[in-house]
């Protein structure tokens, strides 16, 4: 049965993270025309919003019908939470103070002060990762054969790097403005060295993991 103080843990992340999807629209017209699924930083508050919403209902049903009745959604939490809940919002974590340390006007400039104040600047990128370490040290995660936590990782990434360059193709303007320094070569190694980026986190987790809890059977092959 999963003990109280994670049950705890996972219904205080869920509102908090359902408190950020809300908040946040509402702070001015600089979220029009779909900026929501522009931004990667946006979509790990909703990536994580779900991941702790499917943990609370795993939590829920364990204790109404115990562990074996719902296999199912078990397995489906663990696989979003090493797929794509701790690698993305390591990523955003890692990526973002790397080039806001070095040049913030190509990733967060300025004048975003006056939108957002400074706690939730650190609980769009720096808390997120926090709660996940948290995560991984409160309960075991079974992970997937790693070629295929590889591969959903990689389809994600194709189809958010796609999402970017088609929105570069309709508007002319990038998403983030460090993209708009870099030549076509420049963008390639970029994406790629992204791509690099995340599946290491993904390997970090796995290994953390393991450190922790163990090897883990995967529930779904």
């Amino acid at each position: 049965m999963t003990r109280t103080s994670t049950c705890t843990y996972h219904f205080i992340l869920l509102n908090w993270y359902i408190f950020l999807n809300f908040y946040i629209p509402q702070l001015g017209t600089f979220f029009q025309d779909s900026a929501q699924s522009k931004y990667l930083t946006l979509l790990n508050l909703l990536l994580q919003a779900i991941f702790f919403g499917v943990a609370c209902l795993d939590d829920v049903l364990k204790r109404i019908k115990g562990r074996k009745d719902i296999r199912f959604i078990t397995a489906f939490r663990d696989l979003l939470f090493a797929t794509l809940a701790f690698p993305i919002c390591t990523f955003v974590f890692l990526a973002f103070w790397t080039i806001f340390l070095y040049d913030r006007e190509l990733i967060y400039p300025k004048v975003l002060d006056g939108m957002f104040p400074g706690w939730l600047n650190h609980a769009m990128h720096s808390f997120i990762f926090l709660f996940s370490l948290i995560e991984i040290i409160l309960r075991p995660h079974h992970y997937p054969p790693r070629k295929t936590g590889l591969t959903l990782l990689a389809i994600s990434s194709v189809g958010y790097i796609s999402r970017i360059l088609w929105l570069h193709s309709k508007t002319g303007q990038w998403v983030y403005p460090v993209l708009a320094k870099l030549s076509p070569l420049g963008l390639t190694a970029f994406f790629f060295l992204s791509y690099f980026l995340i599946a290491s986190i993904y390997l970090l987790g796995e290994r953390l993991n393991q450190w922790k809890w163990g090897q883990c059977v995967s529930l779904w092959f």
